[in-house]
């Protein structure tokens, strides 16, 4: 009753509690995607001004990507169904985009619906097709199947042949850092530290410092550069000489491009001017003898975080790293030919119960550096799509840093400044996580995207034709063409 003091008590009609239900579940379905807007806007990557495959942009301060909240049950059975865009939807789209002048009229594309695994559409999606660093998805999803993702790697000091020596044995982990010059915090996920693993060593050694240091990169093999690099690769700054054994990833210090020659022996020289500052300590190439005693070690982060961190900043020394130790975890040589090997021999069953032949795979570099690289974009969608299945298999559990890894459109990594402003492509912000390939003439975009229905789509995009100074015009034609997708029901 009106005018009496106390407001009467709404009630909720059936319409209310229907709307009520459906923005709390338009809610649990943006949470469980893993937009993670709030959290990217405060992450600082690689910029995109920086193409993937060309030269590695300085290694941010600032946080990674952490894992993304689990998927709430509610979420699968949303995906499961909302309905699939068409064949036919899919492809008007694909033939309007192909009118965009830096495509050059060509485009493979292959899309599946990430839940069932079926190709929606695929054009040109068996050619193998030179990836740039689309590449590194495959080279990710081997690191994981072949390894431990809680594994870490270990940079050692032993004990020296003669009194006076010690000896650096690198383990492989291109993210060991040198203290930075402006006393910056390592930030995430924490590298190893080479001033950690030097305190140790002094503490071992006690009063006396070293003489020499030798320093040993026995783990690797083979050539220093790949099959198919440009001989710039490595005094542009693209990638360091594959070592097992580099400080801030080769770089002659860590706030720059520029990377050593000798990376090794330069580490080396730190660890000696850490150990004894202003004294003279010679530094060269050698080895432990048996048994030497270990005088200190430190650890990378996880293979998980250092997936996520490759993907995240398409980091080419990182994937040679990754793609060498799935090498030594097949029983192959550290070699770009063996890591190459490994990598196809890893994939290959289940790319073949995908129905991708084994040879879809043929890469030489684990980067996507290398212009001998082939890879079919019907591999890589199968890839994502493994990664993003939850089948119970436990794949999903195991491959969940590629897909965390992948930088989201708009927010984080190699895409944190697309997505942004061209209308064609915002309706792909926040709801596409994607890894990027630049080489001349090539321009790729791979990764997952959610539909406006509410479909998972997993998606590899290639044009391979792309006119010369007409790879920025690409990007934005392939990310136009992304926008399509997430934003239409495509039926």
């Amino acid at each position: 009753m009106s005018g009496t003091g106390a407001p009467t008590a709404r009630r909720w009609g059936p319409a209310a509690v229907l709307v009520l239900v459906l923005v709390l579940v338009l809610l649990v379905v943006l949470v469980g995607f893993g937009l993670v807007a709030l959290q990217a806007r405060d992450r600082t990557a690689a910029p995109s001004t920086v193409p993937s495959g060309s030269p590695s942009a300085v290694p941010s301060a600032g946080p990674s990507l952490t894992d993304p909240p689990e998927r709430p049950a509610l979420l699968a059975e949303l995906e499961a169904t909302a309905p699939a865009p068409s064949p036919a939807g899919l492809d008007a789209l694909v033939t309007s985009a192909l009118a965009a002048p830096a495509l050059g009229g060509r485009l493979s594309v292959s899309v599946l619906d990430a839940t069932t695994g079926e190709p929606l559409l695929e054009r040109d999606a068996r050619t193998p097709l030179l990836p740039a660093s689309t590449a590194k998805i495959a080279t990710a999803v081997a690191v994981l199947t072949a390894l431990d993702p809680d594994d870490r790697l270990t940079t050692r000091v032993l004990a020296g042949p003669a009194p006076g020596e010690v000896v650096l044995v690198g383990g492989g982990d291109p993210t060991l850092a040198a203290p930075r010059p402006d006393g910056a915090a390592p930030g995430y996920p924490v590298p190893a530290q080479l001033a950690d693993l030097a305190a140790q060593v002094r503490t071992a050694l006690g009063a006396a410092p070293p003489t020499r240091v030798l320093v040993d990169e026995s783990l690797y093999s083979g050539d220093r550069t790949g099959p198919g690099w440009r001989p710039t690769y490595v005094s542009q700054g693209a990638v360091a000489p594959v070592v097992p054994l580099l400080l801030d990833g080769g770089r002659v210090r860590p706030d720059r491009l520029a990377r050593s020659p000798e990376p090794g022996l330069a580490a080396g020289a730190a660890l000696a001017a850490l150990l004894a500052p202003g004294a003279p300590v010679e530094v060269a190439r050698g080895a432990a003898p048996p048994g030497a005693a270990e005088l200190g070690a430190v650890q990378s982060p996880t293979i998980a975080q250092l997936v996520e961190q490759m993907l995240q900043r398409s980091d080419n020394d990182l994937s040679e790293a990754l793609a060498r130790h799935v090498a030594l975890a097949t029983g192959r040589p550290a070699s770009f030919e063996g890591a190459a090997q490994a990598v196809r021999e890893v994939l290959g069953p289940s790319l073949q119960a995908a129905g991708v032949a084994p040879d879809a795979v043929a890469l030489v570099d684990g980067s996507g550096l290398s212009r001998l690289n082939r890879l079919q974009p019907a591999a890589v969608s199968r890839l994502l799509a493994r990664a993003a299945a939850d089948d119970g298999s436990g794949d999903v559990e195991r491959l969940q840093p590629v897909l965390s890894g992948l930088p989201v459109g708009g927010f984080s990594g190699t895409l944190e400044d697309r997505y942004r402003e061209a209308a064609a492509a915002l309706p792909a912000a926040g709801v596409l996580r994607a890894k990027t390939g630049t080489l001349d003439g090539v321009s790729a975009l791979a990764g997952l995207l959610r539909t406006a229905d509410g479909r998972l789509l997993a998606f590899d995009l290639t044009a391979d034709a792309v006119p010369t100074g007409a790879n920025r015009q690409a990007e934005a034609a392939l990310d136009a063409l992304a926008g399509a997708l997430a934003g239409c029901g495509c039926r």
